[in-house]
């Protein structure tokens, strides 16, 4: 039997890896300062503006689902960000997402991390915008339609490495998917079209952005959520 002391000494050692292994985790913020450096604006006309290190976008008439969309495309990767919307509307983000001149005239389309704050509570889902549609709804998985937290800052984590895909919403993983359909492409937070005046200038914000794309393998979680496989 391990004396106090070595046990005392044991779980000092594993609290302090665990603290370290969280420092060494290598994040790289995709939002730096004030400005949208290397963001751009596809397929709507909706407004994204950046305030105190948050991105706030807002809903408007007649325009179609607008994506403020990396410049920089992604393969694997592990994706964090806090998201916080107005409960009448939905948003999403894309991952391995694409914009091509050949595809609808540059329609955006891909993975979407879903947010979805209506009583069907799909957040953390997966939708495949402009193509597919639903790849991962969380009709089969009951803590996952718990974890999303209406009029709060929902804390999101993505884990895109080859074809597993796993998206955890407020620390509860709510998909977890096995798709080979797209292995690159780039970010894009969603504001989503409106068909209801009463809907205009609803907003949807994120802040506290980051990715890690440097061997993120190392660095993924184990997944509770029922596996699929298209």
């Amino acid at each position: 039997m391990k004396s106090l002391l070595q046990t005392s000494i044991y779980v000092l050692f594993c609290l302090s890896t665990l603290s370290c292994q969280e420092v060494n985790e290598p994040w790289i913020q995709l939002i730096d300062g004030e400005n949208l450096d290397g963001w751009e604006v596809k397929n709507g006309t909706a407004n994204f503006e950046i305030v105190n290190g948050t991105i706030i976008g807002t809903t408007k008439m007649d325009t179609p689902n607008t994506f403020l969309c990396t410049t920089q495309d992604y393969d694997d990767f592990i994706l964090e960000f806090e998201v916080r919307v107005d409960s009448a509307i939905n948003s999403g983000v894309q991952f391995r997402s694409n914009s091509l001149k050949e595809y609808n005239d540059g329609q955006v389309h891909g993975y979407q991390a879903e947010v979805d704050p209506s009583k069907r509570a799909w957040s953390g889902g997966i939708y495949e915008e402009g193509k597919r549609g639903w790849l991962y709804n969380l009709e089969k998985n009951e803590a996952g339609r718990k974890a999303f937290k209406n009029g709060e800052w929902n804390h999101y984590r993505i884990e895109a490495i080859g074809n597993r895909l796993a998206i955890w919403v407020n620390g509860i993983n709510t998909a977890n998917l096995d798709d080979d359909e797209t292995s690159l492409g780039f970010i894009g937070l969603q504001v989503h079209s409106i068909g209801k005046k009463k809907h205009s200038g609803k907003k949807v914000e994120w802040r506290n952005i980051k990715i890690i794309t440097n061997n993120p393998e190392k660095y993924v979680r184990q997944t509770t959520a029922p596996l699929i496989q298209t």
